[in-house]
């Protein structure tokens, strides 16, 4: 049993290493013990309302080729959660080569294609279960790291996650992000 335990989690930490799905572009502008500062660009993103958890699987069946083009999409990273005209939203980046002239058209009417716009964010890093409570407790840190250092917080707290579902919770990459005055 124990030998069967030890393959199966191999399998599953080799499998969460392994994938490789692009991620946003960045430049790291700052880095400390407790956060660091990333400038990006302008990114394209879809995006849903993420009523009742099923936000996911809108976004996902759209790059699974539910689009007006019928053509499935790479998955990228991270896919992000924030609170915006107070309703919880999902974003999932699209890659680079697409932009608004050449992305396919949602099928579905509740499937934005946006544009994030450029500038600078203040990110800690945690891993474990991408939980409420483990969002909320590097949140409240983040906050406390960027008041005692007197930067400008602009945004809502974004949930950011990088992995799979499959990917063991110590193996696991998720960011609590905030848009920043610098």
């Amino acid at each position: 049993m124990k030998k069967i335990l030890l393959i199966l989690i191999s399998i599953l930490t080799l499998s969460s290493q392994t994938m490789a799905y692009e991620e946003a572009n960045y430049e790291k502008i700052k880095e400390n013990k407790n956060y660091e500062i990333r400038k990006y660009s302008d990114r394209l993103v879809v995006e849903t309302n993420s009523i009742k958890g099923n936000g996911f699987n809108k976004l996902f069946n759209y790059i699974s080729g539910n689009n007006d083009e019928k053509k499935e999409i790479k998955m990228t990273v991270p896919v992000t959660q924030e609170i915006k005209d107070g309703n919880m939203t999902m974003q999932f980046y699209l890659p680079s080569k697409f932009n608004k002239n050449n992305v396919p058209k949602p099928s579905n009417s509740e499937i934005k294609i946006l544009t994030i716009e450029g500038g600078y964010f203040a990110v800690i890093k945690y891993s474990g279960r991408s939980s409420d409570k483990n969002f909320i407790k590097n949140k409240n840190k983040l906050e406390r790291e960027l008041k005692k250092d007197s930067i400008v917080i602009l945004s809502p707290p974004i949930r950011a996650s990088y992995n799979s579902p499959f990917t063991l919770p110590i193996l696991k990459r998720n960011e609590v992000m905030f848009r920043i005055n610098l």
